[in-house]
């Protein structure tokens, strides 16, 4: 039997052709769809359980794998199948989750799992741009309750002209790199890195890639009236008692106002929070809390949260006492570790991070070898979280989904600034030490006066503000430096870096269905007036890049010899180079230009003697006698036809 497809176009500005296809793959997903663009094809599919689990949010999984057959290679290692996903596709999951998971029921508790892979590669496709597409459509075409479609787009700027989802090569000369998640109203994510742009060309990229989604959207609709709309499915709804949550509300909502109006500490305000909640559950008896602890629970907080968000609203005023604007106190310190190639510390209220820069050769280069994408990193950045930051104590499972997404926003920021000549491998790693909202810009601030304390020339550098937003439909506060209560609390969460000249990075979280224009530019001028504060307290403690590394760390001398020479400096078995090595107490990596084929040669090392010492052996095996001059030899070996001599370089 052959199976009845259903299919629809979306055509580009350039020509290009999306098509989005279902009914001939996986038809017993709630939905399946086929995302092709060029030879790139994506398999989407969604499928959610028919009862709500017993847990008290939306249990939602997106997968998001690459398969190496759709680029026609193998696994690489000793293992060849395809096991933990990549950095990468970790990025692509939290990328589509974050779309997704507004537009779901607050009350729709059932274990979801919305799954993407990558079937068939193509080398001018970035497959991620297509993710969300498939997602959404996936959703689109079950009966799994949802709000309304979305879809996301990437947006690249190319000689001054936006390109919608451009080839890797577009995007290596593009001066933007912005992902946008949107519905067909409003934007719901933004995540980016950039040349140093202006707020206002920023806004022109989203509402460009806004634009396109429009287009996906109604593709999705006219997909799913083509096959026929399935009826949404009915679900438990969460039980509800509006006279137990009235009692709760008048009870206790005047104590959290006043308690938010203090301006306390975390751990105060979190001691006097719990109290009040206490004292809520003590005025019900042991069979009312036994049959209804879970309500009481969630019914106190929600007194909580609209306390909060009304002293916000209603008076400016915010859990630590701060106005809308203003920004926590900041006290920085470089050089504060020792033996670190380059170390800082950077504090924001009760936000710390201390990063660490360590110098390398290109043989510490960061591999990357994904279907979709190979090559090396020279710049890279690791974040972690540890539990004592937050004042915890919990099991360690290995790096999060939240680590890598952190740390990948940072290093994007940072990157930007890295020179194209630098000649090192650089790593950054940033321990937070203790967190209350905006880690991750915490660690951006570190991150730049740790470089410039290891010597790394930066252009500029960087600094990094989290920006909130409250608000109840008509009234709206956006909010400079949040707390984490305030990412908890609140609506968004919109994290922006740059240079004092412009944006190098920015990430957008949303809980709410949209965003508004308006909004986003508030957020975005008030953002760049926080950022510039913060890079001022960064430059009055390191104003400039030191203008060497320390004497501890290693000096990079970079030498170029002719293609025939490699081999000699090398040796037999590599005999030359090792004891070269050994001698100078010096690391010598040998790579070959792939353009010109020279040989590029990385001398690391502490000791000036020691790269003295590399440089002379390589001047030596590199040296061309003249015919006609006279040199000074060192007498190797005699043989009937003549000498074999040592060149000392000696021109007499």
């Amino acid at each position: 039997m052959i199976p009845k497809t259903f299919k629809q176009e979306i055509r580009l500005e350039d020509g290009r052709i999306i098509t989005i296809e279902t009914g001939k793959l996986a038809k017993q997903a709630d939905g399946s769809v086929v995302v092709r663009m060029g030879d790139c094809m994506l398999l989407a599919t969604a499928v959610s359980a028919r009862k709500n689990s017993p847990v008290d949010f939306l249990p939602l999984t997106v997968d998001y794998r690459e398969k190496f057959a759709a680029a026609g290679r193998f696994p690489g290692g000793f293992f060849k199948r395809e096991a933990r996903p990549s950095d990468h596709e970790v990025l692509t999951m939290r990328l589509v989750d974050r779309v997704l998971r507004p537009l779901f029921p607050k009350d729709y508790h059932a274990e979801t799992q919305v799954m993407i892979q990558l079937m068939s590669h193509d080398e001018n496709i970035m497959p991620d741009a297509l993710a969300g597409l498939a997602a959404s459509t996936a959703i689109q075409l079950s009966d799994i309750p949802f709000e309304y479609p979305i879809s996301e787009v990437r947006v690249a700027r190319v000689d001054g002209m936006f390109v919608i989802n451009p080839s890797r090569e577009q995007l290596d000369s593009s001066d933007i790199d912005i992902m946008i998640g949107a519905s067909e109203d409003s934007v719901a994510m933004v995540e980016g890195e950039f040349d140093e742009i202006s707020e206002e060309e920023m806004l022109d990229a989203i509402a460009f890639g806004h634009e396109a989604i429009k287009d996906q959207i109604k593709a999705q609709i006219a997909l799913a009236e083509a096959v026929g709309k399935k009826e949404t499915r009915s679900y438990d709804e969460e039980d509800k008692d509006d006279t137990l949550e009235s009692q709760i509300h008048k009870s206790t909502y005047q104590k959290y106002y006043d308690i938010a109006k203090k301006g306390l500490s975390k751990s105060e305000r979190s001691e006097q929070f719990s109290e009040i909640k206490e004292e809520s559950k003590a005025s019900f008896s042991d069979e009312d809390l036994e049959e209804k602890g879970d309500l009481i629970s969630k019914y106190n907080n929600s007194a909580q949260k609209k306390a909060v968000r009304d002293l916000v609203l209603e008076e400016g005023i915010r859990l630590d006492g701060r106005k809308t604007t203003d920004i926590r106190p900041i006290w920085c310190e470089v050089d504060y570790l020792p033996s670190t190639h380059g170390s800082a510390i950077f504090t924001r209220g009760e936000t710390q991070a201390l990063a660490t820069t360590t110098l390398g050769t290109s043989r510490e280069a960061n591999m990357i070898d994904s279907p979709s994408h190979q090559g090396e990193e020279t710049f890279y950045l690791h974040y972690n979280f540890p539990p004592f930051c937050t004042g915890e104590a919990r099991p360690l499972r290995g790096t999060s989904r939240r680590e890598v997404g952190h740390g990948n926003l940072a290093q994007r920021a940072l990157k930007k600034v890295i020179p194209d000549n630098c000649p090192y491998t650089v790593r950054i790693v940033s321990e937070v030490l203790e967190s209350n909202g905006s880690s991750s810009m915490a660690t951006v601030c570190a991150g730049t006066m740790s470089l410039m304390d290891a010597g790394v020339q930066i252009k500029k550098p960087v600094s990094g503000i989290a920006m909130g937003l409250i608000t109840d439909g008509e009234r709206f506060a956006v909010l400079s430096d949040i707390l984490g209560d305030e990412d908890h609390l609140g609506d968004m969460d919109f994290k922006v870096t740059g240079t004092a000249d412009g944006i190098t990075a920015c990430q957008m979280d949303i809980k709410i269905k949209g965003l508004r224009f308006d909004i986003m530019t508030q957020a975005l001028n008030q953002a760049k007036d926080g950022r510039l504060h913060i890079l001022n307290s960064l430059i009055e403690t390191i104003s400039s890049p030191n203008e060497d590394v320390k004497a501890h760390a290693p000096k990079m001398i970079t030498r170029r010899i002719p293609n025939e020479y490699i081999g000699a400096l090398i040796g037999p078995g590599g005999k030359v180079i090792q004891e070269l090595q050994k001698e100078s107490g010096c690391t010598i990596v040998v790579n070959e230009d792939p353009v010109t084929e020279e040989g590029i040669i990385e001398i690391l090392g502490t000791s000036p003697e020691g790269i003295i010492m590399v440089e002379a052996k390589i001047d030596s095996i590199t040296f061309k006698p003249k015919v006609g001059n006279t040199y000074e030899v060192k007498v190797i070996k005699m043989l009937d036809f003549g000498a074999v001599v040592e060149l000392s370089l000696i021109h007499i």
